[in-house]
């Protein structure tokens, strides 16, 4: 889901910005969103300093006339992304939530939740817990896949002999990130309740907080319809070909030129044999504003305009840390990795692990990052201090690997907006 886990947030975590401040940060992420030589197509942003909302703004467009046949639509407060792997962190409330109703256990074989055995083999004896899946210890590996068509029962491909099965330690240690554990997860979720996944999530999590879009495009309103930013790149959907002087490229959620359709094959979809034609790893479309709300709920303690949306202690052991590398128990992917809970990651206060940010290069939060189809997202708050960002990035211009950052794994553009609102509305510097 992510090809490269972009390392660098900065110390970007805003303070309540005067208009002249505000203006001038307006200012600068527009120029990087507009460079001429390697321009962005959209760009929704939000920050929160001591629990409220300080700074939200948006550029670019979520639809392009791409066709001479379809108005051009900018980016609002209410354009929705498909959020990528960001969507893990949101299917996690809802396991937790199923937790708290005393559908699902962390410590049970997950066996129990799917309706058949899930063994590694080269581990027969090891059970593979929620615990495991959440926290990138399972064992389970993407080199066979992580989506099948409704009608492929999961049964069917997570076969002993398969390649998605390591050899490098058994469940529970050894971490590699793995977008199959949450094909897993989603299943097992709606064996439990009966419930279609993308139907379950918007009971768990969307209804009681009122946010807007969900796991399937195809059940959403016309507005909603409206609101879901096209992803886009200046090359082929289907190669790495990059054209900087050429068209932009629907990549997915082209809804200005087709509308959305319900999965391939769902009249035979059968609940709780395989929810992956909902992705529950990176199939969510959401608004940086309501991300935002569920970043307040967060700080707030689990609590969302007076009701108690998820336990304390249901945040407080997903926050916990459930893996640390100590230099040979996982995949770090050049850093990034430090520290896992439940379905969240830990930015650890880790030279490396941030990239390097200006001033202190020092930064802990929790949250997730994603990256698909055109798209770049950033889910970080610091709870203790009551601030985090949210950062969507529709699509580039350009390849962003021929562009890397100068002093952290993310590409240029993602240093240049961090460090713009880190400058001007941290620092307080220029106009």
């Amino acid at each position: 889901m992510r090809k490269a886990m972009r390392a660098w947030f900065g110390a970007v975590l805003l303070g309540s910005l005067g208009p002249a401040s505000a203006g001038a940060l307006d200012r600068a992420l527009a120029a990087i969103v507009n460079d001429a030589q390697r321009p962005l197509s959209s760009l929704s942003v939000l920050a929160v300093r001591d629990g409220k909302v300080a700074y939200q703004q948006q550029f670019g467009l979520r639809r392009l006339d791409t066709t001479g046949s379809a108005a051009a639509a900018p980016v609002t407060p209410q354009t929705m992304f498909r959020i990528a792997s960001i969507s893990k962190m949101m299917t996690s409330f809802g396991v937790m939530k199923l937790v708290e109703e005393g559908r699902l256990k962390l410590d049970t074989d997950v066996g129990e939740y799917l309706g058949f055995a899930l063994r590694n083999p080269n581990y027969p004896a090891q059970a593979i817990t929620l615990r495991h899946l959440l926290s990138h210890t399972s064992t389970l590996r993407d080199d066979a896949g992580y989506f099948w068509r409704a009608g492929t029962a999961l049964r069917e491909v997570l076969v002993p002999d398969g390649r998605m099965w390591a050899r490098d330690g058994e469940p529970g240690q050894y971490f590699t990130y793995s977008n199959l554990n949450w094909a897993v997860i989603g299943t097992a979720m709606e064996h439990v309740t009966g419930e279609r996944f993308d139907r379950l999530m918007q009971r768990l999590l969307l209804a009681p907080m009122g946010l807007r879009g969900g796991y399937n495009p195809a059940a959403f309103s016309q507005q909603e319809v409206a609101d879901t930013a096209t992803l886009y790149r200046r090359r082929t959907r289907e190669t790495e070909i990059w054209d900087s002087k050429g068209a932009w490229i629907a990549q997915v959620d082209d809804f200005g030129v087709a509308a959305p359709q319900e999965p391939a094959g769902l009249d035979k979809y059968v609940i709780g044999t395989n929810a992956t034609p909902f992705s529950p790893t990176g199939g969510m479309r959401m608004s940086a504003s309501d991300m935002g709300r569920i970043m307040l709920m967060l700080i707030n303690n689990g609590r969302h305009a007076g009701r108690q949306i998820l336990k304390p202690a249901s945040l407080a052991l997903m926050f916990g840390e459930q893996w640390r590398f100590n230099g040979n128990n996982g995949n770090t992917l050049k850093g990034l990795y430090h520290s896992w809970g439940l379905g969240i990651q830990r930015f650890a206060d880790v030279r490396g692990n941030m990239g390097g940010m200006p001033q202190d290069g020092r930064f802990t939060a929790i949250g997730h990052l994603g990256e698909a189809y055109g798209l770049v997202a950033t889910f970080a708050v610091d709870l203790k201090k009551k601030q985090g960002i949210v950062s969507l990035i529709g699509g580039f211009g350009s390849d962003p690997d021929t562009d890397p950052g100068l002093h952290s794994a993310h590409t240029r553009a993602e240093e240049r907006i961090l460090e713009a609102i880190y400058q001007r509305a941290i620092l307080g510097r220029g106009d």
